[in-house]
C-alpha cells in the first residue's frame, strides 16, 4: 500500500509539472499565433491512450502511455519528434520557424518561466497556510552516522561555520557543507571551539551518504500518551532520562541499541527532575520502545499574512534555485562523484511521504518544479536549454543555424539526455542493491 501511495504521488506530481511546463510553451506560441500541432501530457510513441481534437482547434491534447515527460508539438520546430518532412516546404507565416528570434526565444523560455512562476505559487500559499517551519541550527547539536564521525564530528557538536559559511537551518547542515565545498569545520564541543579539516575527496561520499547530521534529541520527556505501556508510571513533562537499563544515556537516540534488547519487558531507568535524581520502573513494549513523546529543540516557526507570504514565497523561490544550481556545478565536476548521486524515478519517490500529507507533497512539487526549470535550461540540444542557446546565437550573430545543423545537435542532445537517464536509473538500481 505504501509503494503504491508513492507512485501514485509520482505520478500526479510529474503530471502536474509536465503540464506547467508544456502549458509555457503553449501560452507563448499562442500568443505569437504559432500553430500547436499537439499538446501531450506523456509520450505517445505511435499510441495514445486518450486523444482528441476540438471543433475548429488546430491542435490535438492526448495522452501519451509513456511516463518519462510529455510535448508541445510547434509547428515548424525541430524538436524530439525529428519531423523534418514538414520543413521541406517553405515558412508558413504561422510556423514556429517564420518568427523573430526574439518570440522564438520566448517561447523556448516558456516552460522554464512556467515551473518557475508554479513553485512561487506553490510556495506562497504554503507560507500563507502553513508558515515557514524549520530547526534552527543556532542552538541545535548534531548525531552523526560512520561518515560523519570518520571526517572528524562527535555526537554533541555544534556546527558553527563551514570556512566562513554561518548554516541557519540544521537540516541543511550536510547540503551546505557539500555545496560549499567546504574546507574547515568549525564546531563547539564540551564547550571548546575546535576546526575540523575536511577532506575534499569524500564530497562524493557525503552527496550520496545520506544521514550524516541527525539532530541529537536529548532524552527529556515532553508528554506521555494515554496508549503508552508507561501512562501514569509517574514520568512528568522535563524529566530528563540519563540512563536505561543500567547503561547511561546522553541523547534519545543512545536509548535504541539498548531498548531493542528489552522488547516486552520492564526495566529500569535514571531521570533527573530538578535537583533530584530517582530511579523508576518502566516497560518497554514489544516493538522496544517506552511509548514516550521527547521534546524536539530549535524548531522555529514564522508565520505570514496573505500579502506577507509573497516576498517570503518569492525569496524561497529564488533561494532553492541557487541551492540547486550549486548541486549541479558538483554533478558536472567529475572529481566530487556527484554524478553518482543523481537518481531516476525510483529514487523521486523514496523523497515522497508514506501517508498522504499535503504540507509534504506541496513542498516537494515546488522544488521538483524548481528542478525541472532548471534542468531544462542546460545548454544540451534537446533541452529548452539547447533551443535558447542556438536562438540566443542567432540574435547575437545574425546568422541562424540551418534546419539540418539543428536536426543533427537534437539527434544528439537525445542521446546525451539518454545516457544521463540511463545513469540515473544505474544509480537508483545500485542504491536498491546495496
Amino acid at each position: 500500500m505504501i509503494v503504491l501511495l508513492k507512485i501514485l504521488q509520482v505520478i500526479l506530481a510529474l503530471s502536474v509539472l509536465i503540464l506547467v511546463h508544456e502549458l509555457g510553451h503553449f501560452f507563448f506560441a499562442k500568443i505569437f499565433r504559432i500553430r500547436v500541432d499537439k499538446f501531450y501530457l506523456f509520450f505517445d510513441a505511435g499510441f495514445a491512450l486518450f486523444r482528441f481534437k476540438p471543433k475548429n482547434s488546430e491542435t490535438e491534447y492526448g495522452i501519451g502511455w509513456l511516463p518519462l515527460g510529455g510535448y508541445c508539438k510547434i509547428s515548424g520546430m525541430v524538436d524530439e519528434s525529428m519531423d523534418m518532412e514538414s520543413l521541406k516546404s517553405e515558412p508558413k507565416p504561422w510556423e514556429f520557424r517564420s518568427k523573430p528570434a526574439w518570440q522564438r526565444l520566448l517561447v523556448m523560455f516558456g516552460g522554464v518561466l512556467f515551473n518557475f512562476i508554479f513553485a512561487i505559487l506553490v510556495y506562497i500559499g504554503i507560507m500563507a497556510g502553513w508558515g515557514e517551519s524549520y530547526i534552527s541550527n543556532e542552538d541545535s547539536e548534531i548525531y552523526v552516522n560512520e561518515l560523519a564521525y570518520e571526517m572528524g564530528f562527535r555526537n554533541g557538536d555544534r556546527i558553527l561555520k563551514f570556512d566562513d559559511y554561518v548554516p541557519e537551518r540544521f537540516e541543511m547542515l550536510q547540503a551546505d557543507m557539500a555545496r560549499q565545498t567546504a574546507k574547515k569545520a568549525t564546531v563547539l564541543r564540551d564547550g571548546d571551539t575546535l576546526d575540523i579539516y575536511l577532506d575534499q575527496n569524500m564530497i562524493g561520499d557525503v552527496l550520496n551518504t545520506p544521514g550524516m547530521f541527525d539532530l541529537a534529541i536529548p532524552f527529556v520527556v515532553d508528554t506521555v500518551p494515554a496508549t503508552s505501556p508507561n501512562f501514569g508510571a509517574g514520568l512528568m513533562r522535563g524529566d530528563r532520562i540519563t540512563a536505561v537499563d543500567g547503561k547511561p544515556v546522553e541523547f534519545l537516540q543512545d536509548s535504541r541499541e539498548i531498548l531493542k534488547g528489552c522488547e516486552g519487558r520492564g526495566i529500569d531507568i535514571t531521570v533527573v527532575r530538578g535537583n533530584d535524581t530517582l530511579q523508576m520502573p518502566v516497560q518497554v513494549d514489544t516493538n522496544g520502545l517506552l511509548g514516550i513523546y521527547a521534546s524536539m529543540p530549535g524548531i522555529r516557526t514564522k508565520e505570514y499574512s496573505g500579502l506577507s507570504a509573497i516576498p517570503a514565497g518569492v525569496k524561497l523561490t529564488f533561494s532553492t534555485i541557487g541551492g540547486y544550481l550549486q548541486d549541479l556545478k558538483l554533478v558536472f565536476t567529475p572529481s566530487t562523484e556527484a554524478y553518482k548521486s543523481v537518481g531516476s524515478f525510483i529514487a523521486m519517490g523514496q523523497i515522497f511521504p508514506s501517508a498522504w500529507d499535503w504540507y509534504r507533497f506541496l513542498n516537494i512539487l515546488a522544488l521538483l518544479s524548481i528542478m525541472l526549470g532548471v534542468m531544462n535550461l542546460i545548454p544540451i540540444p534537446g533541452l529548452d536549454g539547447g533551443h535558447i542557446v542556438f536562438t540566443l546565437y542567432e540574435m547575437v550573430t545574425g546568422h541562424k543555424p540551418s534546419d539540418k545543423l539543428l536536426a543533427g545537435a537534437q539527434m544528439v542532445g537525445m542521446a546525451l539526455l539518454l545516457g544521463i537517464m540511463i545513469l540515473a536509473f544505474g544509480n537508483d538500481i545500485g542504491r536498491l542493491l546495496k
